[in-house]
């Protein structure tokens, strides 16, 4: 099993200055998993699980049940509530065991995308924890040889082209079997395929349908099922809309929820100092990469899943205000990523299957930004720089540079 080190290490940080940390993300992305690796590291813990109908009967008969565990030593005893945010009064009860308990317990509380979703509303618990993303295993984390941030911040286009076959046969996996632990560890496509086809009807026969009130769960579907063949361009709203026969405000709202429960994230258009914009148009991704069957937009969506990892992760740990955006033009002139730290463009990064020229896009918006720029392509191990006025393109695997992202 994968220990998740880069994890471990954002939970240490965290918690040596919180005692309630919250870790969210997509279901089977490992936060169970996570939770019992970080309770290795405490002589004293109590793993409590909603699921198990003995952990609930405990839990009502005294709140404060972790009071009782048997301890081996003084040390500070580690709680994990998992799942807990299914029982109604779920905030209010951390809060009051926090306000009650914080100075002599760590609490660690793992659940779904739903704790994202109770996050937005009013919060009562704000100011008591930190919270933190775990996604699926993405090149960044396997590869292990990820740069410090600040290195990164100043030059972004460093590349070191160590371990090439292993870091090229890690992105073949993924793009075959996905980031999910179980698919993915497996090392097989038909356990591959198995996982996919129970995981969305799961998610949104089971969590979704728990907390959103739906009409038509089949419907719902049939939007997940469209949504492989959209990869890659502005998703039209208004067309899905008319092929489903259902309103605008449908669409939009389930597409919402989507994103909530990590079905699929989105990335809005760069607005800032681009002659003429397009304004509102938004990209949408999956996480579970292999229901793309078109190559370049299945390479597309790999890319952008190791840059949103990268910049919710950098949040998390108060690097700084990331965004992850595309740019594109009335003239249909596109980019497909770039990187924003406190709404300035950094970094334009261009996907490409095989193409070792830079896009004539990727030229024009590098003058327009004064940016650095990488065209990653799926092809090929080596890299190079291309010349494009004052500034360069550096050309490379994307295997390569990915996998030493922060």
């Amino acid at each position: 099993m994968h220990n998740r080190r880069y994890y471990i290490k954002i939970w240490q940080e965290l918690a040596s200055e919180k005692s309630m940390i919250f870790i969210a993300g997509p279901r089977q992305a490992g936060k169970t998993t996570l939770s019992k690796l970080i309770a290795h590291s405490y002589v004293n813990n109590y793993y409590f699980n909603w699921d198990i109908a003995e952990h609930r009967e405990l839990f009502f008969s005294n709140p404060a049940f972790f009071e009782g565990i048997r301890r081996k030593d003084a040390s500070t005893p580690l709680i994990i509530f998992d799942e807990i945010h299914k029982y109604r009064s779920w905030k209010n009860y951390l809060k009051g065991i926090y306000d009650q308990f914080h100075e002599s317990y760590k609490f660690l509380v793992s659940g779904s995308g739903r704790l994202d979703i109770y996050q937005k509303g009013g919060d009562s618990l704000a100011g008591r924890y930190y919270m933190f993303h775990l996604f699926p295993f993405t090149i960044a984390e396997l590869g292990n040889r990820n740069v410090p941030i600040e290195a990164f911040m100043r030059n972004p286009l460093q590349i070191s082209m160590e371990q090439a076959g292993k870091l090229r046969a890690i992105w073949d996996m993924l793009s075959a079997l996905s980031g999910f632990p179980e698919p993915y560890l497996s090392g097989k496509a038909a356990t591959y395929r198995r996982w996919s086809n129970t995981y969305s009807h799961q998610l949104i026969r089971e969590d979704i349908r728990d907390i959103v009130e739906i009409k038509s769960i089949a419907d719902v579907e049939t939007l997940y099922l469209l949504l492989p063949s959209k990869i890659g361009s502005p998703l039209s709203v208004p067309s899905l809309a008319s092929d489903m026969k259902v309103s605008y405000n449908t669409v939009r709202n389930w597409l919402e929820v989507f994103e909530r429960f990590f079905l699929i994230f989105s990335i809005p258009t760069w607005t800032g100092k681009i002659a003429r914009a397009i304004q509102k148009e938004r990209k949408v991704y999956l996480w579970d990469t292999p229901k793309i069957k078109e190559p370049s937009a299945r390479f597309e969506n790999m890319v952008a899943q190791e840059l949103y990892r990268a910049i919710i992760l950098w949040n998390d740990m108060g690097y700084g205000d990331f965004s992850l955006h595309f740019v594109k033009n009335k003239e249909k002139q596109e980019v497909d990523f770039l990187l924003a730290n406190n709404k300035k463009p950094f970094l334009l990064i261009e996907a490409k299957m095989a193409d070792e020229q830079p896009s004539k896009s990727l030229r024009i918006f590098q003058r327009s930004l004064n940016v650095p720029a990488v065209q990653l392509v799926n092809a090929g191990d080596g890299y190079r720089f291309v010349p494009n006025g004052n500034n360069k393109i550096l050309i490379t695997s994307a295997s390569q540079w990915l996998s030493q992202l922060p």
